[in-house]
């Protein structure tokens, strides 16, 4: 019997545990997509305990303690964070077979140097050695990121965002790793949204022109792209419940707009071709740019309206959509395609389902100019786990080339999340070390260490060309 996570975790051949030990295991990180906060990085955050690295916003330890019916007061209420840890931990040796357990023992071994297991008995011993830690000087947030061996992150911006952190975070000589924004103009976009005109009004404010239609719409965007470029934006991001191509001409476009910022309702099918001009609008925009767009779809969120209320969004609500737009998809980036308009896309499906179609789509829109332009995204929110990661590698190995997959990102909003990286390259090599153990691949391994270094940083940093 092997021992719980040692030092060759997920590891079976003698080809997996040279390809993770020799070549990735000492991979620096880029984080091409996180939520996590710049101004906790900028004012350099020490936490008190924790309740609030590991709790504090992390919906998917929370869905987990609902499931092991832990009243709501420990999870987003008012009980202390010593009461909230509790209740954690007896919610986490449940948890067998689900990637929160090694996610948290992961990240309780690389930054407190804890060898044991959590659980509700050992819950004050692992209490006082975290909190321990944290109030030393090298476990401030810039710490964390240093120990974590990370080189750049992009963090998740609105367009009306003033990026002070990441300009205060650019002039500061101390610390060396980049942080860049990544545009992220959801609420642009949502124009069904009751909040949409207040969002608009923000957004002409800070743009310094008047939205009064869909031509000033993109035209106020196209404004703030230049203000996010000039600080080193990059990267897009859009979250969609769907993809649906719905083509419409200009004049029935503005006329949508035009009844909507009215104050009038819209039907559905004006919302899907509004934002289907939304989404080209912009990524001729990107493409202009050398931007990347990213496309996260397939999630149907805020499922329960009761907590809802009560709570807000992202608070552990969402579902798998088992809306599979593989033809709405083609068409979308077809259209951007045809006019010579399409930006380097990486298309992320929350439905497993999802990974074949996304394999066939993207290998339809590749070109010369760039190595793996159209990408299929990393196993993402439900999927990140050994299964997950296994189903969407195996896929774009059968139908396109994982070589050149751009590989792990942490969608994070934890400080401590980077152990992911380590999760996701001990699955890949796990993964190829047993193709070249089965002999479906020679052991080559001056070719199989490019292969592995690339999925693991190399690959990312040349996409995304940053100055790394």
């Amino acid at each position: 019997m092997k021992k719980f996570m040692d030092e060759d975790f997920l590891l079976t051949s003698d080809a997996a545990k040279k390809l993770y030990h020799d070549y990735a295991e000492n991979m620096p990180i880029v984080d091409y997509h996180c939520h996590i906060n710049p101004q906790e990085i900028c004012e350099d955050r020490k936490f008190e305990n924790i309740t609030q690295v590991w709790l504090g916003g992390d919906h998917y330890k929370w869905r987990q303690m609902r499931s092991n019916g832990v009243d709501e007061k420990y999870i987003t209420g008012d009980a202390t964070d010593r009461e909230k840890f509790q209740k954690w931990a007896e919610t986490l040796e449940k948890l067998i077979g689900n990637p929160l357990y090694h996610w948290s023992h992961l990240e309780l071994k690389r930054y407190f140097g804890y060898e044991g297991y959590l659980n509700g008995e050992t819950a004050e011993e692992v209490w006082n050695l975290c909190n321990e830690k944290l109030a030393q000087d090298d476990m401030t947030v810039r710490n964390i990121i240093k120990k974590s061996n990370v080189k750049l992150i992009c963090t998740t911006d609105d367009p009306i965002d003033t990026l002070e952190y990441h300009e205060k975070l650019a002039k500061d000589d101390t610390f060396d790793v980049k942080v860049l924004p990544a545009w992220r103009p959801d609420k642009a976009m949502n124009l069904e949204k009751p909040e949409y005109l207040d969002y608009l009004k923000k957004l002409s404010e800070v743009s310094g022109i008047e939205v009064k239609s869909f031509k000033t719409l993109i035209e106020a965007l196209v404004k703030r792209m230049d203000y996010f470029q000039e600080r080193g934006c990059s990267v897009s991001d859009h979250a969609l419940e769907y993809v649906m191509y719905a083509p419409a001409s200009e004049e029935e476009i503005e006329a949508i707009y035009s009844k909507r910022l009215a104050g009038g309702e819209i039907t559905k099918e004006e919302e899907l071709k509004a934002k289907t001009a939304f989404i080209l609008a912009v990524g001729k925009e990107y493409n202009k740019r050398d931007w990347v767009m990213q496309l996260h779809y397939g999630c149907k969120r805020d499922n329960n309206v009761v907590r809802y209320k009560q709570l807000g969004p992202d608070t552990g609500y969402d579902c798998i959509n088992n809306y599979a737009p593989s033809s709405e998809m083609a068409d979308m980036l077809n259209a951007l395609s045809d006019t010579d308009a399409l930006p380097k896309t990486i298309l992320y499906s929350l439905n497993p389902n999802d990974n074949e179609s996304i394999g066939t789509i993207i290998g339809c829109f590749q070109n010369e100019k760039t190595v793996g332009r159209i990408q299929q995204g990393s196993a993402w929110w439900f999927n990140d786990h050994k299964v997950g990661m296994t189903a969407q590698m195996t896929s774009l190995a059968n139908l396109g080339i994982l070589s050149n997959f751009v590989g792990m990102l942490t969608d994070s909003r934890s400080f401590l999340s980077y152990t992911r990286h380590e999760y996701f390259r001990r699955i890949l090599c796990e993964l190829i070390g047993g193709w070249v153990d089965n002999g479906e691949y020679p052991d080559d391994y001056k070719t199989l260490e490019k292969i592995v270094k690339g999925i693991s940083y190399n690959n990312a940093v040349e996409y995304f060309k940053f100055d790394v």
